[in-house]
């Protein structure tokens, strides 16, 4: 099997349900599934082989653009309708070809065991809200089920930013354009400077990169849009914090009063390996923009939100540490993996045992019946 056939490794991963593929210069392709990096017994690549699949899939002219900048995202369909995200970039002055492999359905929220609060979010009139995570968290797979269910709910005018697109939208009862960053649009901040004129009802940037992107993203949710995005932030207090240092000092204080007004979730999650079946699983956090966190944000004190979110549970907030406490009562994730990927690992390891699994069972019911 040719080492430089491009669909036959892409084949491979499907067949063996891998999410990712690395092809690095001088070894043979590697797998990712479940975490997991998997050999293959594909030849060594080599350069010339690497070039020739970057020029299979984006052409003479795009690949000009690669070779200038040394970095592309893009993405790739097999002829059986499989999409893969792609990132081309060198590496000690080698191609290197990170794939990842794009679902061809769009899963609901329900069957990623997201927190029921997540469908509610669907049903927002307007404002910010921000899917976060560290790469490969699930971001763009949670942000395409929230809007696959608005479609299938309601008729709206959609657009999306993406870079690039990922998972295909089909129109329901909504009108969807998608417009991905390189071809129908030059960048972000080009896409969101025009976005308004073409009459949306909801957007979706694909990530809040830079201050331009942001704040046409943020002037998006003021002006009365439903605006939907993603950053690089690992809880929802350092999304806020992240958003309001992006601005110059003597805009913060402006940029705070904003934000308090637009946002209104924060949905931040981590992936887990499950030990009762194959396949990963969301730990989220939850912020929910109540009158509380508002004037945390507009008072510039953004440290008490977790605070906030411990003491709102009833209404559907959740710190991480609860969600992976409540993924592993479930028997879906490792107890050490639990522990050591917490906030707190002492708390956590208390927390776990039987007595305390016990006593945090009673409390999450007697929650639920609003018992005090």
């Amino acid at each position: 099997m040719a080492g430089t056939d491009v669909k036959a490794i892409l084949e491979k991963a499907i067949e063996n349900e891998a999410s990712d593929v690395h092809i690095n210069v001088g070894m043979p392709p590697v797998l990712r599934k479940n975490t997991e990096l998997l050999d293959t017994d594909f030849p060594e690549v080599t350069n010339e082989d690497a070039k020739k699949m970057v020029l299979s899939m984006i052409g003479q002219e795009r690949y000009k653009r690669f070779h200038e900048f040394r970095d592309l995202d893009f993405s790739t369909t097999l002829d059986d309708g499989h999409r893969f995200r792609v990132n081309a970039h060198y590496q000690r002055e080698t191609i290197a070809i990170a794939f990842r492999v794009i679902p061809n359905e769009i899963p609901t929220i329900d069957s990623l065991n997201l927190p029921p609060i997540v469908q509610e979010l669907a049903d927002l009139p307007r404002g910010l809200v921000l899917v976060t995570g560290h790469t490969g968290s699930g971001k763009s797979t949670t942000l395409a089920s929230i809007i696959g269910l608005i479609n299938s709910k309601y008729g709206k005018h959609i657009i999306t930013l993406e870079d690039p697109i990922e998972y295909g939208l089909e129109n329901d009862r909504s009108m969807i354009e998608q417009r991905e960053i390189g071809s129908d649009c030059p960048d972000f901040a080009s896409g969101l400077k025009h976005i308004l004129r073409q009459d949306p009802d909801i957007i979706m940037v694909g990530e809040m990169r830079d201050l331009e992107t942001t704040s046409f993203t943020i002037t998006a949710a003021e002006t009365g849009h439903l605006v939907f995005s993603t950053l690089h932030t690992i809880n929802a207090p350092q999304t806020v914090e992240r958003i309001i240092d992006i601005y110059p000092a003597n805009q913060q204080n402006q940029i705070r009063t904003m934000l308090s007004n637009t946002l209104q979730a924060v949905i931040t999650q981590t992936l887990f390996r499950r030990v009762d079946e194959p396949g990963m699983v969301p730990c989220t956090e939850i912020l929910l923009c109540t009158s509380a966190v508002r004037n945390c944000i507009r008072e510039n004190r953004i440290y008490e939100i977790p605070n906030v979110i411990e003491t709102s549970r009833r209404i559907g907030m959740q710190n991480l540490d609860h969600s992976i406490a409540e993924m592993y009562f479930k028997g879906y994730i490792d107890r050490e993996e639990a522990i050591t990927r917490s906030g707190n690992p002492g708390k956590m390891e208390k927390l776990l045992t039987p007595m305390e699994q016990f006593e945090v069972v009673q409390t999450t019911e007697a929650e639920e019946l609003n018992i005090e």
